[in-house]
């Protein structure tokens, strides 16, 4: 009797122990209510007319208004690779470019870890030479509606994605038959840094 005593004891002590550990285990972690995301982006020019690749950096502020559903403010930059592109039997050396946007972010987490989907909607600022070819009389547009929806995987300190972002331009930029492109389909990563509650 008295060894199941010793026994029960001593597995209330170590629940006990345990209960204890997980809370403060608990209580120093950091909320994941709101974050920074701070990441990158790389992709292919989708028409690639005039440009061929674009590389970026991407910087957000995110809210989880629900454990499900974030919103918050999205910038960054991404530089554009212009190309050179024969229109009508003319050689087009197009210059690079850069995107900066404004962007409200948008994210639906359905899971505490896994599929995620979302968007940025706003304004993108194109930046750089001000004309679209270095021979080129041309002006490049100054910027456009600005959209980046994805998809992908997340858990509490990263995210990865599929994503697609574009700057919509108009004509603006057009040379001959070649369209002003400023869109890229490409491959996102992200770390999430806790700001507490």
């Amino acid at each position: 009797m008295k060894t199941i005593k010793k026994t029960v004891l001593g597995l209330g002590l170590v629940a006990a122990g345990l209960v204890s550990a997980q809370q403060t285990t608990t209580s120093e972690t950091p909320s994941m209510k709101n974050m920074i995301k701070i990441g990158g982006n790389v992709g292919l020019a989708v028409p690639s007319e005039n440009a061929s690749a674009a590389l970026g950096l991407d910087l957000a502020y995110q809210n989880l208004v629900t454990p499900g559903f974030g919103l918050g403010i999205a910038t960054g930059y991404t530089h554009y690779f212009g190309k050179e592109n024969t229109v009508n039997n003319l050689k087009v050396d197009n210059n690079d470019f850069g995107v900066v946007p404004v962007a409200a972010l948008i994210r639906v987490y359905p899971k505490k870890t896994g599929f995620y989907l979302g968007t940025d909607l706003g304004y993108g600022f194109i930046v750089g030479d001000s004309k679209v070819a270095s021979n080129s009389a041309v002006n490049r547009p100054n910027g456009g509606f600005y959209i980046k929806p994805e998809i992908g995987y997340h858990n509490d300190d990263w995210n990865f994605a599929l994503q697609y972002q574009k700057v919509f331009t108009g004509t603006d930029g057009q040379i001959v038959d070649q369209k002003y492109n400023a869109g890229a389909l490409g491959l996102g990563v992200s770390y999430n840094i806790p700001l507490g509650k």
